[in-house]
């Protein structure tokens, strides 16, 4: 039975985890030895399942002749590279020389194979006929990096699906494939020793250009698989890097993310002292919010010009009333007594605008990855922590394939009479999925920042007919009749900002950036 459960940045369960991607590089390699062995009976989701494709041409094993190309070239790869593995031993047997050649043979092999599946670019932008240019979309920048065994065909694709999916051209970054056991190895090196391969290099690159432009008010970065590590390593030179303001224009999109941690720092000392004197309080949302103006055009929505209010005149203290965490309030200059808009947000703001993590149960990357990190508790305080907010979903089609698994299943394409793909269908089986929230037992009960990065939280006790007890802050359903809605269930829809974008649509953005930081904690 498919079911979606959500939580916030490594909420922790009851088993441990005592290392973090600071220990020592040799430490980290064996236990991701040991955990690729833990969890090596998901390894056939991979690329499982087979069927059904319904993304047509843009899915990674449908029957075209690219794709069977692709698909024939990592078979021989396979059988080399494990050949060339069990075949090691055998180096110490044999003189020098013989060793030196077999090795050059070997590679010079395995690399005329790959360059059959990278080409020579290592950036491409998505065709036009899926996602024209458009004005409304011209401040912002979409960039896409691949995960693991990923040709120059596949991420044409991915790029293709996503323009098609959210209305907006894509930036592709291409981290070339050395065949999947390689890439594996790769994925090792890269998230235990922080080795900075030129894909990543050319991403930060592009991403740090893309942040300082003016022109741009938001970057938005979607990452798969080995994307994750590759993504991960970019944000911890752009968080040493960029200012405050820049960092804000970013938002982070990542599916079956197979990196060991997640970096997004507290923008004030004042917040992160909130989250570590109550880790276990959930934000609660005033009913004061009474009205939030709400709109799907993207040159209709604009921030409310904000002033600073303490609302009882007092400075930030240790503790809110009754034991609550303090809450950043930011009040509207156009409100007044008859007519006032108030936008409350949690205290425990950070650097990276919004991080969202999808990732299915049975996917073996996930597991090794976000899923095993996030559902641990930290043996210390003082381990980083992995930030983020999490979708989990255990689902008969949640393999690890970018656009025949995720996007399929997560975000469905739409066609019109004639067959052809016109868009992101607006209803699909994952999004109206009812959100279980931190289920005791694997996770515990404390949801702070898996909603603290919401622009707006609205109180879903109050919507009639609800059967929800207590404060549940949630995303109001920007595109969505809320009187269609009538058990008050959380769905994922409520939840997801990048479903948000679907369609050319655009999730309204206040407060955020230079409106959040110009705001003062209440309490």
């Amino acid at each position: 039975m498919d079911r979606t459960e959500f939580f916030g940045s490594q909420v922790g369960g009851e088993s441990v985890i005592n290392y973090s991607y600071t220990d020592m590089p040799w430490k980290l390699v064996l236990w991701d030895i040991r955990y690729f062995f833990t969890f090596a009976w998901a390894l056939p989701w991979v690329v499982w399942p087979l069927r059904p494709c319904d993304g047509g041409h843009f899915d990674e094993l449908s029957f075209t002749r690219q794709n069977i190309w692709c698909m024939v070239i990592h078979a021989i790869l396979i059988v080399l590279q494990l050949l060339f593995i069990l075949a090691l031993p055998l180096a110490l047997l044999l003189p020098v020389w013989m060793v030196a050649i077999g090795l050059a043979v070997f590679f010079a092999i395995n690399r005329l194979l790959c360059l059959g599946l990278n080409g020579k670019t290592i950036t491409f932008t998505s065709d036009p006929k899926y996602a024209p240019a458009l004005e409304e979309h011209a401040h912002e920048q979409w960039i896409f990096l691949n995960g693991v065994a990923v040709g120059e065909a596949w991420l044409k694709s991915n790029i293709n699906r996503l323009a098609l999916t959210f209305k907006r051209p894509i930036i592709g970054v291409h981290n070339r494939t050395d065949g999947i056991i390689f890439d594996v190895v790769e994925c090792l090196i890269q998230r235990n020793f922080g080795y900075a391969t030129g894909d990543v290099r050319a991403a930060y690159k592009i991403l740090r250009e893309k942040l300082y432009n003016p022109k741009y008010s938001k970057v938005i970065f979607i990452l798969h698989s080995q994307g994750g590590i590759e993504g991960g390593l970019v944000l911890d030179w752009l968080l040493q890097e960029l200012p405050q303001d820049l960092l804000a224009k970013l938002e982070v999109y990542t599916f079956g993310n197979a990196s060991n941690h997640f970096n997004n720092p507290h923008r004030h000392a004042d917040s992160q002292q909130v989250e570590r004197m109550f880790p276990d309080k959930s934000t609660h949302i005033p009913t004061a919010i009474t009205e939030v103006p709400l709109t799907d055009s993207p040159v209709s929505t604009r921030p409310p010009s904000l002033k600073r209010r303490v609302s009882n005149g007092s400075a930030f203290g240790a503790t809110g009333t009754n034991g609550v965490p303090p809450s950043l309030t930011l009040i509207s200059e156009e409100s007044s007594l008859s007519h006032a808009t108030a936008y409350t947000v949690p205290a425990s703001d950070r650097a990276i605008a919004h991080v969202e993590h999808y990732a299915h149960t049975t996917d073996f990357v996930a597991l090794w990855g976000i899923l095993h990190f996030v559902t641990n508790e930290r043996a210390s305080p003082e381990m980083p922590r992995y930030i983020g907010r999490v979708f989990r979903r255990t689902s008969s089609r949640g393999g690890h394939q970018f656009c025949q698994h995720y996007l399929n299943g997560m975000f469905p394409l739409e066609r019109d009479a004639d067959g052809e793909f016109v868009g992101c269908a607006e209803k699909n089986e994952f999004m109206s999925s009812i959100v279980e929230v931190a289920e005791k037992g694997t996770e515990k009960d404390d949801i702070r920042e898996g909603i603290e990065t919401s622009w707006s939280l609205m109180e879903l006790a109050g919507r009639r007919g609800s059967d929800v007890k207590g404060e549940v802050p949630v995303h109001g359903s920007f595109s969505e009749d809320k009187n269609k809605i009538e058990d008050g269930k959380v769905r994922v829809k409520d939840l997801s900002r990048l479903w948000q974008y679907r369609n050319g649509r655009s999730p309204p953005d206040h407060p955020t950036g230079r409106e959040m930081r110009r705001a003062t904690f209440a309490v």
